[in-house]
């Protein structure tokens, strides 16, 4: 495809209890057992109205937070997730195999492989079946072993992606004729953000898991209140929950489902905030789906600029995303190289959040790609290859960059997009 162009201030104006160490005022609430309510009105009563709408709970470092991840799903849960030879998560045991030969399979079924799963992907005319080796089994020799048997065919670990932040032409107008799809954990639609959004929802067996990752990209997209306003309100969601709640959720062949899912939705784009490593069959899906007029816009990740590159923001055509501060500079940890197309607000910024309070400080590249992704689709409301280039290059005469860079990509979209933490005062 061508590319042309917080501050814990905390007005607890409790009297001084005692003599209370200065250092301890300096923390917030001293570190004493309290009652859960403190005369008629409780703690709640006794904090501002916007210590109630926003959490102001402080960011991770974001440089380090999907290595962090990494180790902490590897620590945790070493009977369902392992390393492949990278040291990038997978689902233990389990080898992906893409559009196989009969030769192939029989050859797993006779080293104890079985079929977990066996399916279509919808859409995509592609066939995909997940084995599950014997326990003891190394599932790197099986991978080398199948892609020996069957060259046509993709093998690969079932990695496991996670999300790239952390959430602590004429346009078409606003309405239910723009399509977006989302591929990401779940969107709480009971949040305020969502009171008018038609939300179309995938996974979990029908069931709506919300979580703070999925629920913040979402209302950037979509969502719109008294507090906040996405990219494209009014525009129908295609919501795909790939995790349904588990720590270990996101696998490719999840990834790889949904988007096949989504080309059945005849959704023109779709946003993919997640970030992993290189996978043959993950990396077949999107391009099928680009062959069929779709545009994947994903965030390029927050481990560094010099760190390898991550997908699926790294594949050909995938419209890679990163995130600026409120003075336009790029985010320290965001990724660089020629997978960044654009740039858009991707910290200082507020999103939605499940819970109380609704409102909480978001950072990192997760949080840029979804502004971009509703920008395009109000340029491409179905799939269309000759629209998807037009679209991709009517945003980037708007972003003003006629050759694009490591850094920005073709510049910055949606700036005025951003909802500061101030702005909840």
């Amino acid at each position: 495809m061508k590319f042309p162009l917080v501050n814990m201030r905390g007005v607890v104006a409790v009297a001084l209890l005692c003599s209370m160490a200065s250092a301890h005022a300096q923390l917030g609430l001293p570190s004493l057992p309290l009652p859960n309510r403190i005369g008629p009105l409780g703690l709640d009563g006794l904090r501002r109205p916007v210590d109630r709408l926003l959490d102001r709970a402080p960011l991770p470092d974001l440089g380090s937070l999907r290595l962090d991840t990494v180790r902490r799903l590897l620590r945790d849960h070493p009977d369902q997730v392992e390393a492949d030879p990278r040291g990038e998560p997978a689902l233990r045991g389990e080898v992906l195999a893409g559009a196989p030969s009969e030769a192939a399979l029989q050859a797993a079924r006779d080293a104890g492989a079985t079929v977990v799963r066996d399916e279509m992907l919808p859409g995509l005319g592609e066939r995909m079946v997940v084995l599950r080796l014997p326990s003891g089994a190394s599932t790197a020799a099986m991978v080398e072993r199948l892609r020996a048997i069957d060259p046509a065919g993709s093998y690969d670990f079932n990695h496991v992606y996670t999300g790239s932040g952390e959430a602590g032409g004429t346009r078409a107008g606003e309405g239910a004729a723009v399509r977006i799809g989302l591929v990401d954990s779940g969107v709480d639609g009971a949040h305020p953000v969502f009171e008018d959004a038609a939300i179309v929802r995938w996974g979990c067996g029908g069931q709506e898991i919300p979580a703070p990752h999925g629920t913040a990209v979402a209302a950037l997209m979509v969502g719109r209140s008294d507090h906040l306003r996405g990219a494209a309100p009014g525009a129908s969601l295609y919501a795909a929950d790939v995790y349904c709640g588990s720590p270990v959720g996101g696998a490719a062949d999840r990834i790889a489902a949904a988007l096949g899912w989504l080309d059945q939705q005849a959704v023109g784009v779709v946003n993919i905030s997640l970030v992993g490593p290189a996978n043959v069959l993950l990396a077949r899906a999107v391009a099928a789906l680009q062959a069929r007029g779709h545009l994947l816009v994903a965030a390029v990740g927050n481990d560094g600029p010099a760190a390898p590159p991550l997908y699926p923001a790294s594949y050909p055509g995938v419209v890679g995303v990163t995130g600026v501060d409120r003075r336009g500079r790029p985010l320290p940890e965001a990724a660089r190289g020629p997978q960044v197309k654009f740039a858009a607000p991707g910290s200082q910024m507020v999103s939605a959040a499940p819970g109380t309070p609704p409102y909480r400080q978001v950072r990192g590249t997760s949080f840029a790609a979804p502004i971009v992704a509703a920008l395009l689709a109000q340029r491409l409301p179905r799939p269309d290859r000759a629209a998807a280039a037009r679209a991709v290059d009517a945003l980037a005469r708007e972003a003003g960059g006629a050759v694009a860079n490591d850094e920005t990509g073709y510049g910055i979209v949606g700036a005025s997009l951003r909802t500061d933490p101030a702005d909840l005062r």
